[in-house]
């Protein structure tokens, strides 16, 4: 007789409603879910993307074993092991899974004879993107957006959209407001007894590296949890978000940003819902549509193209460099050194604090400053990978390698993120109490960003050439006359990072 079929569940697919165990019932199959000792333990992770992962897990399988649900919740020292095991203790039934989320664990589960269901975590199918894909000898995002509002019916007005525009990101891109307003309140879920044994078994296993902040409970570990925060957004900060979205606070780290991207990336919330929400909103409350279409691209727009891709050009991408950046993570990025760059220190302090910043912050301080610097983008992929709340591979991969480092030589991105210290000086609040100055590109005082962006340039200058992109900026790099004393300065910028003494 042959035993019934085994759901195996990964750490991000944890729903009920999509996947492998939609249509479910609890007298048609058991339930695995393995917490794998040796992943916890192969890096440095963020103590809290850690924490996230296990105790989301744990409170998924209790929540399974509540409605009924046979589940086998394994702590094993592999995932082979764990798999193993279950097929030894249950008769070696048929093992299902919704297709995992990264090339590695694809191939891995293959290996390990697991069949694929599809996945449904996302509004776009890769065989969706795969066909937009091929009638379009560019892939860009906004194109893919349009087809997406399309698509899916969504912030239109028949054939148009509503307000006459695609797109209002040029009303998003306000620096630091000056009105001393007040921001959005979060609240911060309360740790329970599960939580608290995620943590106590950290403690218990010398192996375990973390990095970061213990948990407080910013990150919703359940459904419930997940739910909570998306109407909290929608009620109090989706009305704000946009205007300055892109701006950089030193006194506030999440201004009106939605930060469901952790809850959405395990499988917590589902982009359907979410977007639901926040058009119903606009839609019943008449909230300003520069503020709900600016976070609706980010959900189908954005995240559903960043994984289109990552699945369209394959494993190999991940290795790309095609800008030959070799430099070692700066220490100033992985906490092991601290700086007196205002910027990178306030984001990198944030980051231990909340294993998250937002957008810009990531691509105009943490990634500018590993593109002008040459850092190696495998090494810097790994960093985020480990460190972000919200890092999968199919998140990060694409993000480092195609927009924030250009490794791909442009394929994702027809230029380069680079800039000097102008740009956060507009964007941010940083730069007054900085000790450097980013209209200095020489000398001690010279924002380290200002010399390094100019350098960036002038090195890069050949591969460059032909980008129509790139022409006015590389004009203005040859116009300087101090530009060797401009370079000089760069590499004494990036000789004092690599030592961690900036």
């Amino acid at each position: 007789m042959t035993p019934d079929p085994t759901v195996l569940v990964l750490g991000d697919q944890l729903s009920r409603d999509h996947g492998a165990l939609r249509d479910r019932s609890p007298s048609s199959c058991r339930v695995l879910l393995i917490e794998n000792r040796s992943m916890l333990t192969s890096r440095r992770w963020h103590r809290q993307r850690a924490h996230l992962i296990v105790s989301a897990m744990r409170h998924f399988a209790d929540e399974l074993r509540d409605a009924g649900f046979a589940v086998d919740y394994r702590r094993s020292e592999s995932f082979a092991a764990g798999l193993a095991d279950h097929r030894r203790d249950h008769g070696d039934p048929p093992l299902v899974a919704a297709r995992p989320s990264s090339h590695a664990a694809v191939a891995r589960l293959e290996r390990l004879g697991v069949e694929f269901l599809p996945d449904e975590l996302f509004l776009t199918t890769t065989e969706e993107f795969e066909a937009w894909a091929a009638e379009r000898t560019s892939l860009r995002m906004e194109d893919f957006y349009r087809w997406q509002r399309r698509r899916l019916d969504i912030l239109m007005d028949g054939a148009d959209p509503v307000g006459g525009r695609w797109n209002f990101d040029a009303d998003n891109r306000e620096g630091p407001p000056r009105d001393g307003r007040s921001w959005p309140p979060l609240t911060a879920f309360e740790l329970d007894t599960i939580d608290e044994q995620v943590l106590a078994d950290f403690d218990d296993d010398p192996d375990h590296e973390f990095w970061g902040a213990e948990p407080v409970g910013w990150w919703p570990v359940t459904r419930q949890q997940a739910r909570e925060r998306l109407d909290e957004f929608v009620e109090h900060a989706l009305p704000v978000f946009g205007t300055h979205e892109d701006a950089m606070m030193r006194d506030e780290w999440r201004l009106a940003h939605s930060v469901l991207s952790s809850s959405l990336n395990l499988g917590l919330l589902h982009p359907s819902e979410v977007v639901e929400a926040a058009e119903n909103a606009y839609h019943s409350r008449g909230l300003a549509l520069n503020a709900v279409e600016g976070f609706i691209r980010q959900v189908i727009g954005w995240r559903e193209y960043i994984r289109g891709i990552y699945w369209l050009w394959g494993s190999d991408y991940a290795d790309s460099n095609a800008l030959d950046a070799h430099a070692p993570l700066p220490p100033a990025l992985s906490g092991d050194a601290t700086t007196e760059m205002a910027c990178v220190a306030h984001t990198i302090e944030t980051l231990h604090d909340k294993a998250y910043v937002h957008h810009i912050e990531r691509l105009m301080v943490l990634g500018n400053l590993a593109l002008t610097t040459g850092t190696d983008p495998q090494a810097m992929t790994r960093w985020m990978r480990a460190t972000f709340i919200d890092g999968a591979d199919w998140v990060m991969t694409p993000n480092v390698i195609g927009m924030a480092l250009h490794a791909d030589g442009g394929r994702m991105a027809t230029k380069p993120y680079a800039s000097g210290g102008a740009y956060i000086n507009r964007m941010s609040d940083h730069c007054k109490p900085c000790r450097f100055d980013p209209k200095k590109r020489t000398g001690p005082t010279a924002c380290p960003f200002t010399s390094l962006y100019w350098d960036f340039l002038a090195r890069n200058a050949d591969q460059f050439s032909g980008n129509h992109r790139m022409g006015q900026q590389l004009a203005g790099m040859r116009r300087l006359a101090d530009l060797d004393e401009t370079r000089a300065r760069a590499r004494d910028v990036s000789v004092a990072l690599t030592k961690g003494e900036l």
